[in-house]
């Protein structure tokens, strides 16, 4: 019998561990964004569209999920928020397009806090003409509570503090964009 349990036992560790994945049927890691998800204003005039987002095996104990998507390149010298929105049940596996716009696509309770553009909800690409490719990181936090205790005009660094304390893991992509 302990054989057989230390043989069970060993053959369950060699298995690959499945990781934490975020997708979207309309973007793909290291391509660029259509002009369907280009910010509409300062200058841009696409359809500020945000893309659906999907994730599966998220880390055990995960009780809430956060998106955020922020732009290292903006030349500002902290990066641009483009979205930021918690509070989303452990229940969610994804987001509907446009959920970032909409905000009754959002699940019951979930919370669209102020991005870089002084609002909250979806902002899109809108990096200045000239400035080459900008990177455009897709990313989906686990959470270890149920909800972060933020107002909907707390700010970027504010719920990205409240991500770092209570993360369990995240899962990204990262899409381009340039003008």
């Amino acid at each position: 019998m302990k054989t057989l349990l230390l043989s069970t036992l060993l053959a369950c560790a060699s298995l690959p561990a499945t990781a934490f994945d975020l997708s979207s049927p309309q973007l793909r890691d290291g391509q660029a964004m259509s002009k369907a998800q280009e910010f509409n204003g300062f200058g841009c005039d696409g359809g500020n569209v945000s893309p659906a987002l999907a994730w599966k095996n998220a880390p055990a104990g995960t009780q809430s999920y956060a998106v955020t998507v922020y732009d290292p390149d903006a030349p500002t010298g902290s990066g641009w928020w483009h979205w930021l929105v918690f509070n989303l049940p452990a229940t969610t596996q994804g987001l509907p397009a446009s959920a970032g716009n909409d905000a009754t696509l959002l699940p019951a309770g979930a919370l669209q806090s102020r991005t870089d553009f002084g609002q909250p909800g979806f902002g899109g690409a809108c990096p200045p003409p000239g400035h080459g490719k900008h990177r455009y990181i897709f990313t989906v936090h686990a959470l270890k509570v149920p909800r972060l205790d933020l107002p909907a005009d707390a700010s970027p660094a504010l719920v990205g503090y409240m991500l770092w304390a209570n993360g369990l893991g995240k899962a990204s992509f990262t899409a381009t964009y340039q003008r």
